[in-house]
């Protein structure tokens, strides 16, 4: 199947709009973008913040040798593995935030682009709208669960890095 172009689905939002765009039309849609962009900034944050964690996490293997928190990886292969591990989940809720960041608001065209030629349909125009709608819906939904899923997976990781660190100390002090 061809994507079609983002200018078919230019000329139908310019259909939907018609001269004088209906303001329970245009309500909508603002409420709808408002929440995409609060999801995007969420999304970003997140993102941002798996990068901190992400980065923190690799201190122990890679911080000076004699440092609290440092291992030495030949000496103590387990606790090194386990610091590593703990990573994984947020690189997991990176993958998922590119993911949600990727999704579009993507919504077809076809089969009610030749009459856009002709002059909009009224009922066409509904249709155009119901998909637009439809297609803003689904892609917050899909955001939502991604962050959902990301947000977990950065607690998960918060918590092992955690416990590995409390396990490093230990194994120093005892």
């Amino acid at each position: 199947m061809v994507r079609p172009f983002f200018r078919s689905r230019l000329r139908a939002f310019q259909a939907m709009l018609g001269d004088t765009p209906d303001p329970g039309f245009i309500a909508t849609l603002e409420y709808l973008e408002n929440r995409d962009l609060d999801l995007s900034i969420r999304i970003g944050g997140l993102l941002a913040f798996n990068a901190l964690m992400t980065t923190i996490g690799t201190h122990p293997i890679s911080a000076s040798p004699g440092a609290p928190l440092s291992l030495d990886a030949p000496t103590q292969p387990v606790l090194t593995l386990l610091s590593l591990v703990g990573l994984l989940p947020l690189v997991w809720s990176s993958i998922l935030c590119l993911r949600a960041l990727l999704l579009g608001e993507e919504f077809e065209t076809e089969g009610l682009e030749e009459g856009l030629v002709a002059g909009p349909d009224p009922d066409q125009v509904q249709k155009l709208q119901r998909r637009l709608f439809a297609a803003f819906i689904h892609s917050i939904d899909a955001q939502a669960h991604c962050l959902r899923q990301s947000v977990i997976a950065t607690f998960t990781g918060g918590a092992l890095t955690i416990a590995v660190w409390a396990a490093i100390l230990w194994y120093k002090m005892v």
